[in-house]
């Protein structure tokens, strides 16, 4: 074969590597490398090296095409639908204490241990609801020894020990005072919540030292509620009564 010839056989060879790869492709590379020129010179070495060009695209073009994948088995609707994550239904109202309005409410431990540990407020959350509005502080670590929950008229509170005055929005106020506690060990949240409710308006806090932290509760109305305590985890819950 003339070296025209074998230029032009190895262009029809990357001419039929644009299509699909054919089974008589190698067969034309194979005769065209062997009827080559035995000359050592450029002609040879550049048709050695068009050969191994060829049979690398071969292979990349046949592992590229889209066709010879296998089906995806992992994709949306694929295997079991997920399971809904469970939820803590909550304690029904009829289960719970009355509201009461002008008292105050002290809250202490069914279990006492002498002295108390400190307990760590780890949380404030607060969430409204048909008929009220709640204020949650969640516990960790040890136990609080008492709470108290006093209502007031108006809605300017003293910080400690400070001793300067904070006025919160809302009509009255609820004052809360947890003894045997902590609240800037564990809890990393604002320090005041405005949280925009038609009745709790804001939740300020108010101390936090040697053991007491105090909290303000700023009410559009009467300063109604219910005070009690829940377990796993330990937390103090306030409902705040609409109207």
């Amino acid at each position: 074969m003339s070296n025209e010839n074998f230029r032009r056989e190895l262009g029809h060879v990357f001419d039929d590597m644009t299509g699909s790869p054919s089974a008589a492709l190698s067969d034309r590379v194979r005769s065209s490398l062997a009827e080559a020129p035995e000359q050592r010179g450029p002609f040879w070495i550049a048709g050695v090296a068009a050969a191994v060009i060829a049979a690398v695209l071969i292979a990349v073009l046949f592992v590229g095409n889209p066709l010879n994948r296998p089906g995806n088995t992992i994709g949306p609707g694929a295997g079991a639908s997920p399971t809904p994550s469970a939820t803590v239904a909550p304690t029904p109202d009829s289960n719970l204490p009355a509201f009461v309005c002008g008292t105050s409410t002290s809250l202490v431990p069914k279990t006492a241990s002498t002295p108390p540990p400190l307990a760590y407020v780890s949380a404030v959350r607060t969430g409204t609801h048909p008929g009220y509005d709640r204020l949650t502080i969640e516990f960790v670590g040890g136990q609080w020894s008492s709470i108290d929950v006093s209502p007031q008229s108006g809605t300017t509170f003293t910080n400690s020990p400070r001793g300067d005055q904070v006025t919160l929005s809302g009509k009255n106020g609820i004052l809360v005072i947890i003894h045997g506690a902590d609240m800037h060990t564990s809890y990393a949240g604002p320090g005041d919540v405005k949280t925009g409710y038609a009745t709790l308006v804001e939740v300020r806090g108010l101390e936090d030292f040697e053991g007491v932290v105090q909290l303000g509760m700023g009410v559009s109305g009467g300063a109604c509620y219910r005070a009690f305590i829940l377990t796993d985890p330990a937390r103090l819950v306030i409902d705040v009564q609409a109207g």
